[in-house]
């Protein structure tokens, strides 16, 4: 039995799901379908989540699927997390673990739904197989519990408190049921899941924060976990501002754009003395804030732009410069913007000089040990898929000397490595990318428009997306043989 809110609504059914024993290099999700043939040449495509404070959501690959409804999605994933599958307005959530191939068939939708209205419709995907202990299978036994268990009886109206009671008792009933499985992120599942509905119902801050947040690990890649936290957290600064008296935190951010004054502020609350909770709320309201008429989004932006370059925590860097990107557009779908910067014989090139043409662009320096180790791959990548696309690399080291040097040692990189800091330049490219430090990485298609934004570093998987858009796919294997 589903939870009534899909009862109306055809399911994915994965009928095919099997832990794979060979690791991939490093592309080693593989999601193999069959569609109803009414499907039959429309695009299926894979999103997933780029961080789930702005739950930008990246394309990772897409197939066209076949005449007689086979398709093949393949993505690279280093930890456990959920994926949206697409074919256009329609869409499901499925759980992916590293080195597993999913099989999933995708009915044929009902007739009586109107699913050319515009929006968009969510389908739920069933798991059929012998595997109780799978985590999307433990999800949907778990959806079938919540949903026995605090719809009432003959759908009479429950008051918050007997709703609380009945919250409590899924717990109690969770921690009996799923005592034996292992799985780290299902228990996490069904406790921010449950934490989420009692944030729903306002049990109130203090009880909330204290259970589930207060001195527990930050699970920044658990989406029910952030999905909780932003429930719990959404409107907190203006919270505490109310509460005090002096300075407000409108002038201290609309007035005064000062990260340091707004951190000492949030230092004065109970819940936030943990410097790391204390960034990740800010992040979360300073990105509410950028949208809403109350601030100025300029002021919001040097906020986040301030706390990306003190922050210690590389998730919350990482975050933050999500969010800058998308404050400036740098969205995909947006036009690239163009640059000049100068070459090791000092002339002046131009991003303008590659039109129709794919563009892999990442920002390095030779200070950074990391981004030039994402160098020596590039080089390997260069090698695949020069002749499908340019790589252009943009060195955004202070010293000129220190670009040079590095060029003539690395003799063998033949693609364009171009030098920043020109002071010819009004704004460079890492000015003109909103690049936060020293590292970033784009991609951008054959129209000057960003495709990926960030994309992907060669040790993260770039590759795949590369194969994704570029390489011809042959299959003769079938759902479920493997």
């Amino acid at each position: 039995m589903l939870p009534s809110h899909y009862n109306s609504i055809k399911n994915f059914v994965t009928y095919f799901l099997v832990f794979v024993g060979l690791y991939y290099k490093a592309q080693n999700v593989t999601i193999k379908g069959k569609a109803h043939k009414s499907y039959a040449n429309r695009v299926i495509k894979l999103f997933s989540y780029e961080d789930y404070i702005t739950n930008n959501l990246l394309k990772e690959t897409q197939d066209t699927i076949e005449l007689d409804g086979y398709f093949e999605l393949k993505h690279q994933v280093n930890y456990t997390q959920p994926l949206l599958l697409k074919i256009d307005n329609v869409f499901a959530k499925l759980y992916v673990e590293p080195n597993y191939v999913y099989g999933i068939t995708v009915p044929e939708i009902e007739k009586a739904l109107d699913y050319n209205n515009g929006g968009e419709l969510e389908v739920n995907i069933g798991i059929v197989g012998k595997d109780s202990t799978e985590l999307n299978v433990l999800i949907y036994d778990y959806q079938n519990m919540e949903n026995n268990l605090l719809i009432g009886k003959n759908n009479e109206f429950l008051s918050r408190p007997a709703l609380f009671k009945k919250l409590d008792s899924l717990t109690i009933k969770c921690d009996k049921r799923y005592g034996k499985i292992k799985n780290p992120y299902f228990k996490n599942y069904y406790s921010y899941s449950i934490a989420a509905m009692n944030a729903s119902l306002s049990r109130g801050e203090n009880y909330l924060i204290s259970k589930y947040i207060l001195n527990k690990p930050i699970q920044y890649n658990h989406f029910e976990y952030m999905q909780f936290f932003n429930t719990c957290f959404k409107g907190y600064l203006n919270a505490i501002a109310s509460k005090k008296k002096g300075q407000t935190l409108y002038n201290m951010i609309n007035d005064q754009a000062n990260w340091e004054q707004v951190n000492t502020f949030l230092k004065t609350d109970d819940f936030l003395k943990n410097d790391s909770l204390r960034e990740l709320v800010a992040l979360k309201n300073l990105w509410d804030f950028y949208y809403s008429a109350d601030f100025n989004p300029d002021a919001v932006e040097v906020v986040v732009s301030q706390l990306q370059q003190s922050s210690k925590i590389k998730m919350h860097k990482n975050i933050a410069n999500t969010m800058l990107t998308a404050f400036n557009k740098l969205q995909a779908g947006s036009e690239a913007p163009t640059f000049n910067a100068r070459s090791k014989n000092g002339t002046i090139g131009s991003l303008s000089n590659f039109k129709n043409k794919w563009v892999y662009l990442n920002f390095f320096s030779t200070k950074n040990e990391a981004t030039l180790k994402e160098m020596a791959k590039i080089s390997a990548l260069k090698k695949l898929y020069g002749d499908k696309l340019v790589f252009i690399s943009i060195c955004v080291d202070d010293s000129l000397k220190s670009y040079t040097n590095y060029l003539n040692t690395n003799s063998k990189f033949d693609w364009t490595i171009w030098y920043n800091n020109d002071k010819q330049f009004t704004q460079t490219a890492k000015e003109k990318y909103n690049v936060i430090g020293s590292e970033a990485y784009f991609l951008i298609n054959n129209f000057g428009y960003i495709a990926q934004s960030p994309a992907l570093a060669p040790s993260a998987g770039i590759e795949y997306k590369f194969n994704a858009l570029f390489k011809i796919k042959r299959r003769q294997t079938k759902t479920g043989i493997r």
